[in-house]
């Protein structure tokens, strides 16, 4: 059978569907879908194109008709992704985009043979009018906020300590001109999806961390209410010795090719002196990339990025083990 539900019960029993289903075109879901989500799509991106046409140009009736008979075969393919991965006693929601004929013809066909599917009334444009209106109106949340030099080992400390948002993971983006590094970033839609997910997931009865961010990572941009719980955090400076600091961005620096790094080091070029800019081109050239390392941290990352806002605690990160105990022994005397 297919029940609809609202997008609050949907919300609310997220983790224990076995399967979400995105019943939208690829070009939608690429663009931002629901966490976890899998597309398994009623009608493909060339053929969401021409039912829409036909609508428009000839009739309704004719674009049903034409949506009908794709949605049959598509929905044979998606069949063999269904079973026997997922049995007919799988906990199975649906939607499309407001939850309309998309979803409705797909969930019935699936219903029809076993799985009990429930689709979301108001599909993703619902879901979507719940992550914006949530992260404009955020909870209360006792920020951490790392602070300090680029190569201080911040995300690193991140990856390894609790009740964290990870932004710059979140973003695809290391907040820097050099930070796409690692490719393409999330939509803004996309990224917005992950973060309201990631706040969802926080214990609010005690700290959470976070790294200092500006109000744009990359193209992305964070909601006034999350920025502004990060500003009134509390700060934690993190510094860490030169040496640490080569050896953490040369990972950085190793995975760029000859073009992205030429383009970069052409976008700074305002902000570092001339004869800096030809020595770090030499030294990558060379592949001497500690040498470029140390003059972009001293020459460009140190001047630019200064932290302007005095720091609460000061932690001298030159021990990664010694400095989590110490910020989780922050962690939880701010519980207290």
């Amino acid at each position: 059978m297919m029940h609809t539900i609202p997008i609050e019960t949907f919300l609310a029993n997220m983790s224990e569907y076995d399967l979400i289903i995105d019943a939208r075109s690829p070009k939608e879901y690429r663009e931002s879908h629901v966490a976890n989500a899998t597309n398994l799509y009623a009608l493909s991106d060339d053929e969401h194109e021409q039912v829409g046409t036909i609508y428009k140009q000839v009739s309704p009736f004719e674009a049903r008709l034409k949506g009908a008979s794709f949605v049959c075969l598509n929905a044979a393919k998606h069949i063999q992704t269904l079973y026997p991965t997922f049995n007919p006693g799988s906990k199975i929601a649906i939607y499309c985009a407001r939850g309309g004929m998309r979803s409705s013809s797909l969930g019935t066909i699936f219903s029809s043979i076993g799985y009990p599917i429930e689709r979301v009334i108001g599909g993703y444009k619902s879901y979507r009018a719940f992550v914006t209106e949530y992260l404009e109106n955020l909870p209360q949340i006792n920020f951490l906020t790392l602070t300090g030099n680029t190569g201080c080992g911040k995300s690193d400390l991140l990856q390894d300590l609790t009740n964290v948002i990870d932004l710059e993971k979140m973003a695809n983006h290391y907040g820097s001109v050099f930070g796409d590094v690692n490719g393409a970033q999330p939509s803004q839609k996309e990224f917005q999806n992950r973060l309201a997910h990631a706040v969802l997931a926080l214990d609010l009865t005690k700290s959470a961390f976070v790294e200092a961010e500006s109000r744009r990572i990359g193209k992305i941009t964070l909601s006034g209410s999350l920025y502004a719980h990060m500003e009134k955090g509390i700060r934690i400076e993190i510094t860490a010795p030169i040496e640490q600091r080569v050896e953490r961005i040369m990972r950085m620096y190793d995975s760029m090719n000859n073009t992205f790094f030429m383009e970069r080091m052409e976008r700074i070029s305002p902000y570092i002196s001339r004869d800096d800019k030809i020595d770090s081109i030499t030294a990558f050239e060379n592949g001497d990339l500690a040498r470029v390392s140390e003059i972009l941290l001293t020459q460009y990352y140190d001047k630019v990025y200064k932290v302007t806002k005095a720091p609460d605690i000061i932690i001298c990160n030159d021990n990664h083990d010694k400095t989590i105990e110490t910020l989780k022994g922050i962690q939880d005397e701010q519980q207290r």
